[in-house]
């Protein structure tokens, strides 16, 4: 399986562990021109801008900890993007999880990194 099914395939999965939990998936795999945000979601009164990662084994670490600086930055863009492109009011509280796929276990991380907007 090449790394976007693959890919695919655990995002469906986030998706239906998120699902379970309580969020409204909104959008799967927006893209803008620098960058891809996986699920954004409803949860409460929050716009939730998800990013999924998965890691089959510790060996690289967990998933969560492939969300760096970087990768940070470009979720931030097309976050921004996401919400001109939406017309959400600016009041809109907004936050940034990970959904972390390690082996058989997903978690979530709420508040993973800072709005930077």
């Amino acid at each position: 399986m090449n790394k976007r099914k693959a890919g695919d395939c655990y995002e469906v999965l986030a998706q239906q562990y998120l699902e379970e939990n309580g969020f409204r998936i909104l959008t799967r795999n927006f893209r803008s021109r620098s960058a891809e945000i996986d699920l954004v979601a409803i949860e409460g009164r929050y716009l939730v801008f998800l990013e999924v990662k998965q890691r089959s084994s510790g060996r690289r670490g967990l998933g969560k900890e492939a969300v760096d600086y970087r990768k940070q930055r470009r979720i931030y863009q097309a976050a921004r993007w996401y919400l001109y492109r939406y017309k959400i009011p600016e009041d809109t509280p907004v936050r940034f999880d990970v959904v972390s796929i390690d082996g058989d276990r997903i978690t979530l991380i709420r508040n993973a990194f800072p709005w930077a907007g």
